[in-house]
């Protein structure tokens, strides 16, 4: 995952306000700064006085921009959903509705082992975000059933999917087949289905779907 990245997508998505002046050019710096720091020693092990040392601003400068390690670490985990998520529609656009179910649930899983399993020390963040709950990723998990929901009332549109579920309880049990492959916590067990599981899966929901 690029830094440079990350620090462009900054610019559009704001998980926790920031306490100081809007100057968005020093939370780039701080963002990528901690990005970097967290790759080397881990989010756990990071403290913000470590961050400070590192960008050469004193801590309470930082305190300025974030009101704590964990914004920084929401901000950052957002940027990484939302590439995961930019990835997920990237690949589904354009294409019939059954096609775009099966393909949300492959790339959901080929994105998400890519950013955080690839590149370990950042899977902290993942990890902790997940545990503790974080509102980057309840919003992600919103985002992620609002998409399913559209792909569902494209396929009742197009004849390719059953009418009578609730559109919003259908999104639902779908978003909980595809939990384990979404939450990084739940991923990690299962890597030995990474290749198969999520075709298999998504085969077996549009069969369920099927009017």
């Amino acid at each position: 995952m690029a830094t440079g990245k990350l620090s462009d997508m900054n610019k559009t998505t704001h998980p926790s306000p920031a306490r100081g002046p809007a100057d968005h050019e020093v939370r780039d710096q701080i963002i990528a700064a901690a990005t970097e720091h967290f790759r080397l020693y881990g989010y756990g092990k990071t403290t913000v006085s470590d961050l400070a040392k590192a960008i050469g601003f004193s801590k309470a400068y930082i305190y300025k921009f974030f009101e704590s390690k964990q914004a920084i670490g929401e901000l950052i985990c957002a940027n990484c959903l939302r590439e995961i998520e930019a990835d997920i529609r990237a690949a589904i656009d354009g294409v019939s509705p059954p096609e775009q179910l099966r393909r949300m649930f492959k790339v959901a899983v080929e994105s998400s082992l890519r950013l955080f399993f690839e590149d370990r020390k950042l899977y902290d963040i993942a990890a902790s975000a997940a545990t503790e709950h974080w509102d980057a990723v309840r919003l992600y998990e919103e985002r992620i059933q609002v998409m399913l929901q559209d792909i569902l009332r494209q396929g009742r549109e197009t004849g390719d999917f059953e009418r009578k579920t609730p559109l919003d309880e259908a999104a639902g049990a779908i978003c909980l087949v595809m939990r384990p492959y979404l939450n990084p916590l739940l991923l990690q067990y299962n890597f030995d289905s990474t290749e198969n599981g999520p075709a298999q899966l998504s085969s077996l929901v549009l069969r369920s779907l099927s009017p």
